[in-house]
């Protein structure tokens, strides 16, 4: 099969055993923008119905997919291919996490490549027959006492991975839902108006105290990462407590 250039890797399952499981890839390459998939002998046939159900809106993923007798022809247009296992395969080969193997992917994209990445069947995973026609392999540090992944948690692992590497990912962020951080001027208004009132209400003691106590306070509020709801808020909150004192 000829295809474009591809500008990302294609995920290839080797002998897919379940409908589920391809479909559940398959959603998980979309959750990612990855729709290059291709099987290799499915076990059930193909297409498979439960493959769709599964799919859950990446229902085009499975309709685009590129089906292939043996994996010699499914990658037989890619010039590096890196294969996920979790055992040891007594093979000289570099082995990358998952986060490095997706960087060396885009790298390799970037100046050309065409990068095939094999998942194998749910049971025993590739084969080292398998394993043998790769570049690479992928080694995700899993639980040495119990290392089996999903086919559909593996591809999700290294489809993130790609997100991370290619879509720039900020890695903190702060959402405002339409709030504007307060200005010093604001904060300094704030921290006049709860300092008139604590004095009046005779917080800051004792006297050789009260310096240092003020000192605080104004610190706590420059630290404080404050909207300028923040601010009008906490005025109403100091005068609504006078107002309550002033009844008492």
């Amino acid at each position: 099969m000829t295809e474009e250039p591809l500008r990302q890797p294609a995920f290839v399952l080797v002998r897919p055993q379940m409908g589920e499981n391809i479909g559940a890839a398959a959603r998980a390459m979309w959750n990612f923008g990855l729709d290059r998939m291709r099987l290799v002998a499915p076990r059930d046939g193909w297409p498979n119905p439960a493959a769709g159900a599964m799919a859950s809106g990446a229902g085009r993923l499975l309709e685009g997919a590129a089906l292939f007798d043996d994996l010699p022809g499914a990658i037989a247009d890619c010039s590096y291919v890196m294969a996920t296992t979790a055992r040891v395969r007594g093979l000289t080969k570099p082995v990358l996490s998952p986060e490095r193997a997706m960087a060396e992917a885009a790298r390799r994209i970037a100046g050309g490549a065409r990068v095939a990445v094999l998942f194998g069947p749910e049971r025993a995973g590739l084969e080292n027959e398998d394993v043998a026609r790769a570049n690479a392999l992928i080694s995700v540090p899993v639980n040495p006492d119990f290392p089996s992944l999903n086919l559909a948690q593996c591809v999700l692992l290294c489809g993130y991975e790609w997100r991370r590497v290619t879509a720039g990912v900020v890695a903190e962020r702060m959402d405002m839902a339409g709030a504007d951080w307060a200005e010093a001027g604001e904060i300094a208004r704030l921290a006049d108006h709860y300092e008139e009132r604590l004095e009046a209400a005779g917080f800051f003691f004792p006297e050789d105290k009260a310096a240092r106590m003020r000192t605080n306070l104004r610190n706590l509020w420059s630290r404080m990462p404050l909207t300028r709801a923040d601010v009008r808020m906490l005025h109403g909150v100091m005068r609504q407590m006078v107002r309550w004192a002033g009844r008492g």
